[in-house]
């Protein structure tokens, strides 16, 4: 053999030696499969979400942990938790702060139940408005929208049942507004915090309602619900039913109507008319319509007042012409109930032909009375529940139509005014207690009505006094 070929046979063997120690002592050595163990709740939250980001290239989701986020807008913020408690929300819009609505660090949570409890979950920051809890594979996302409203939209692949509840104060200030757990489902329903109610509804929203102010989520569409409130001032709000999505709104706002109208879904009924709310709701934008002239509101009821009492005219007319009639036949009318004072009977017979041969009515005068009380009702209650009118002023003593007249100056007119309507008025009442009851009658009213908003006062006096007016421009005219 030759030298070079022992030099090339010599560098195979020695490569191969190197291969080999290589192998021997550097290389990786193999490991054999070791049996899969199964994923247990006990993981770290976010640990198969961060391999899944990682293979992805979207970059690791940060483990789960108690922690705060807070989304705005340049109208609205909202605070809440990795447990998906409510903390705080904030509205431009609104006049008082969320806290003094809600009287509670966690008004609102959201509990979930996959078949072991409703209990709450752990979400993880994923982005920028997305949260995620891994164990269940529950997905969040929160959307601001333009109207101040967020909506968050939940999702997983399992079947779940889920429990809003709402948590706060009783508390009831001097102008009348008091504290509410209220919902919408056909109607608008009240519950005072603390109260004992329970039931099942189809429910389109539900929330805090307080002075003048609205926090409450709601649906797209309604979903039947059941609820309950305990005297521990809280409001429990479940579904009967699994799903694989729940999508609900949160909204914090002052309760101007015109506002809740623009927000949909009847939200405008937490402006609470109650059963006169068709009358009500054209009083509020009449007043809206003379506002827009006139910025004051007080000058605003005073020209609505006007004007439904031009409206009411024609029939009140009719009434006014039988008061006319009554009064012109008071004189024979009177030497009756002298003649016949020791036969009832009798008297109340002769009245009754007496009131027939004239055309006379003894109820017409209760006709301008029933008009009214729907329109009285009413304005109490726009008063009472539009945001519109609090703190509105109307002169130097009247700063806020939606309370009570500081001297009670308007209180007085009223009644003085209801005085003239009395003694213009003819009456049929025979009975002396009766007529001294019915003398007393503007007095107690006035009494009544001292606490009440000084706007429905103004209300009233006016009608009052314009009614007077229209009363004898009727009794001047000669009768047919």
């Amino acid at each position: 053999m030759g030298s070079e070929q022992k030099n090339a046979f010599m560098a195979i063997v020695l490569s191969g030696l190197i291969l080999f120690a290589w192998q021997f002592y550097f290389a990786p050595q193999k490991k054999e499969n070791a049996p899969i163990e199964p994923t247990t709740t006990s993981a770290p939250v976010g640990a198969i979400e961060s391999a899944k980001n990682e293979s992805t290239g979207t970059g690791p989701i940060e483990p789960a942990k108690l922690e705060s986020f807070e989304l705005k807008t340049p109208e609205t913020s909202l605070v809440f938790d990795s447990e998906l408690k409510i903390h705080s929300m904030s509205n431009t819009q609104a006049a008082f702060d969320f806290a003094d609505t809600v009287a509670s660090k966690n008004p609102l949570k959201v509990e979930f139940n996959f078949g072991d409890g409703y209990k709450t979950l752990l979400f993880a920051k994923a982005g920028e408005s997305e949260f995620v809890n891994t164990e269940h594979q529950l997905s969040l996302k929160v959307e601001p929208q333009e109207n101040g409203v967020f909506t968050l939209k939940l999702h997983s692949p399992k079947e779940f049942k889920y429990r809003f509840t709402f948590s706060s104060e009783n508390k009831k200030l001097e102008n009348g507004q008091q504290r509410y757990f209220s919902y919408f489902n056909d109607s608008l329903n009240h519950i005072s915090v603390n109260d004992d109610e329970n039931g099942d509804k189809v429910i389109k929203w539900a929330g805090i309602d307080f002075n003048y102010h609205l926090f409450a989520f709601y649906f797209e569409k309604e979903e039947p619900l059941l609820f309950k409130s305990t005297q521990d001032g809280t409001f429990n709000l479940q579904t009967s039913k699994g799903t694989n999505a729940l999508n609900f709104s949160l909204v914090f706002a002052k309760k101007e109507y015109n506002d809740l109208t623009a927000l949909g879904h009847n939200l405008n009924k937490a402006v609470d008319f109650g059963i006169w709310g068709f009358f009500a709701v054209w009083i509020l934008k009449g007043l809206q319509f003379f506002h827009t002239f006139i910025p004051n509101w007080g000058v605003a009821v005073i020209l609505l007042t006007l004007v439904i009492r031009l409206i009411t005219f024609p029939l009140q007319y009719k009434s006014f012409a039988s008061m006319k009639k009554l009064q012109v036949i008071q004189p024979e009318l009177t030497k009756i109930r002298e003649k016949f004072k020791d036969d009832p009977a009798r008297m109340q017979k002769e009245s009754m032909e007496l009131f027939k041969k004239s055309g006379a009515n003894p109820l017409g005068g209760c006709l301008p009375l029933l008009l009214q009380m729907p329109v009285f009702f009413a304005f109490y209650k726009v008063l009472y529940g539009a945001v519109e009118l609090v703190d509105a002023p109307f002169v130097l003593w009247i700063q806020d139509l939606s309370n009570k007249d500081p001297y009670f100056v308007l209180p007085v007119l009223m009644t003085l005014v209801m005085f003239v309507q009395q003694k213009i008025t003819p009456n049929t009442i025979t009975d002396p207690v009766q007529r001294k009851v019915m003398m007393f009658m503007p007095v107690i009213f006035g009494f009544i009505m001292k606490d009440l908003p000084s706007g429905l006062c103004l209300y009233i006096f006016v009608s009052t006094l314009f009614g007077i007016l229209q009363q004898l421009l009727v009794f001047s005219k000669k009768t047919a």
